[in-house]
């Protein structure tokens, strides 16, 4: 398909835009940072002019969207029928769809969706040990996220170092998430059914037990709501630091020894360093360890944190290296038998790849 294509990426606060041209070339960009949902937004109104064809990235498709589609009203329906699911981000993945088939009604939209990577977790991995009539009736299984950072990411890994790499992805931002990879298919990931479950994130506390929540609600008499408010907005490094949950300020904290601060970001290692452990037994080894998303491309004392509690599986990093890269690069020690490597996220570069196959095909 030729054209340009608008990549319309929301987030639960946010409104990031790309134009890419046909080679995946940014045309034009905009990032806005306080959106609330409006469909008149002058930025989108100007690329959507440009464009022949648009892609919105959708959190969450459950059962019904295991890959890419076009947008019709019944769709976005269905899809807003998700939100309790991913409270942060379906309600703006939504408003996005929304907005954009208000300002070019005529232009081919289509969703592409962060679950639809993980489509492929083997049953072992997908399936809950709940009540078998559960999870068929209510369609109850990890679903995973971050697919398309994962996805991008895979795809690069595949043409540094081969596809039967055997590879753990890190997408570290606001939300985390870890994924097992090898010959471009998920294998196993951090988040489950809902964006909430896996490492400790901003804001999110990521898994906790569930009878602690059951006892928040039972015993100790918090509401539903209450609970579910605090676990999303409240918690993870926010809940522990009593910072906004951004890991610059909780890293300037630690710095200046706040007790709270360092608790934070010994707890964040802790749990991240724990699941890749998980991740490289779904694997039986691992060749390659990639960090990508904001904190990924760009905290090199996570990056360094987590290499020294892996040292026993052969990963190391170069200190120069990893204080220097920010871009894509690979900041392996010599003589490491993991190879680490940073890769800036293309979320964009994946939604346009599955317009053209949508919409072209």
């Amino acid at each position: 398909m030729a054209g340009l294509i608008l990549v319309v990426n929301p987030g639960s606060s946010s409104l990031k835009l790309r134009l890419l041209g046909p080679k995946d070339e940014v045309e034009e960009a905009h990032d806005i940072e306080h959106w609330n949902g409006s469909a008149e937004v002058p930025e989108l109104a100007e690329l959507a002019a440009g464009a022949s064809a648009v892609g919105v990235r959708v959190v969450h498709g459950g059962r019904s969207f295991p890959g890419p589609c076009r947008v019709d009203d019944a769709v976005v329906d269905r899809l807003e029928a998700l939100a309790p699911l991913a409270p942060l981000h379906q309600p703006r993945s939504v408003a996005a769809l929304r907005a954009v088939r208000a300002t070019r009604p005529g232009v081919p939209v289509v969703a592409c969706f962060d679950t639809a990577f993980h489509a492929s977790l083997p049953p072992e991995a997908a399936t809950y040990a709940l009540p078998r009539e559960w999870n068929e009736r209510w369609g109850l299984r990890r679903y995973g996220f971050h697919g398309l950072s994962h996805q991008y990411a895979a795809r690069r890994v595949a043409d540094w170092v081969g596809p039967s790499a055997r590879t753990v992805v890190c997408h570290l931002g606001a939300g985390a998430s870890l994924c097992a990879v090898r010959d471009g298919r998920s294998l196993d990931t951090t988040m489950g059914f809902t964006p909430l479950e896996g490492l400790v994130m901003a804001t999110r506390s990521g898994t906790v037990d569930p009878g602690l929540v059951l006892w928040l609600v039972t015993e100790a008499g918090l509401a539903a709501g209450e609970v579910a408010d605090h676990l999303e907005r409240r918690s993870g490094l926010a809940g522990l630091s009593g910072t906004s949950g951004d890991l610059r300020e909780v890293l300037e904290r630690v710095g200046g020894g706040d007790r709270s601060a360092c608790l934070a970001f010994d707890v964040y290692i802790h749990r991240l360093r724990r699941e890749i452990g998980a991740m490289v037994a779904a694997l039986g080894g691992l060749d390659v360890l990639v960090y990508t998303g904001g904190v990924g491309e760009r905290a090199s004392v996570v990056r360094a944190a987590v290499a020294e509690g892996l040292a026993y599986l052969g990963a190391a990093i170069d200190e120069a290296r990893n204080a220097s890269t920010t871009w894509d690069g690979e900041i392996t020690a010599p003589g490491a038998a993991v190879r680490t490597l940073v890769l800036t996220a293309r979320e964009d570069v994946e939604i346009a790849t599955e317009v053209r196959q949508v919409v072209g095909g």
